[in-house]
Parts: C-alpha cells; sequence; structure tokens
C-alpha cells in the first residue's frame, strides 16, 4: 500500500505540501547552477520532515522504511520534474541562439 492512514492525506502532506516543497527545491537547486545529484541530498532530507509531519498531524508511523522510501520516491520525482523544467527554462532563455524549446522540460539545438 503506499499510503498508511488514508489516500486524502497521502495526497494533503506527500504530494501537495511536500510536493511544494520539492518542486521549489528542484528550482533553487536549478537556479544556482548546482548539479542535478544535489537534489538526492535534499530530498533525503525532505522525506524525513513529510514522514514527520504524517506522525505529527495523522498518527502515522514515524520510523517506516516503506512508507518513508515512497515519500522520498514520489519527492524525487517532483523535484526532478522542477529542475529539468526550470534547466530548461534557463537553456533557452541565455543561450536562445544555441538552443530551442522542444517540450516543457527539453530543448534542442538550433538548426543553422
Amino acid at each position: 500500500m503506499l499510503w498508511e492512514v488514508s489516500f486524502g492525506t497521502f495526497l494533503l502532506v506527500t504530494v501537495c505540501l511536500g510536493g511544494g516543497a520539492a518542486w521549489m527545491a528542484g528550482r533553487a537547486i536549478a537556479n544556482t547552477w548546482k548539479p542535478r545529484s544535489q537534489i538526492v541530498i535534499y530530498m533525503i532530507l525532505l522525506s524525513a520532515g513529510v514522514r514527520f509531519l504524517h506522525f505529527a498531524l495523522f498518527k502515522g508511523t514515524l520510523l517506516s522504511f516503506h512508507f518513508y522510501f515512497v515519500d522520498l520516491i514520489v519527492l524525487l520525482i517532483i523535484c526532478g520534474l522542477g529542475f529539468q523544467f526550470t534547466r530548461t527554462n534557463q537553456m533557452v532563455d541565455q543561450y536562445h541562439w544555441l538552443y530551442e524549446k522542444v517540450s516543457p522540460l527539453s530543448w534542442k539545438e538550433r538548426k543553422g
């Protein structure tokens, strides 16, 4: 099972609160031109905070590896998306003569 207390609390705490913080962390990492590997370090810490919120607000299990791992994976995905979205905009805005946007998460080299 992916959630502990209810699906609503999983959506509220992990996806909305934790995901919002993860998205902003991904943006901050990209804006400061830090390497993508920083995402893992920050999300390990944020996942512990999200697990504490589950415990403190909704009587969830604090020290549950299974639920910590689920929270970590969700936050890593959201943080990675925030990072890639911001990096794409950076590359296209700052190097507009070299790159063009293909999608919100990717860019390609300009032809000619």
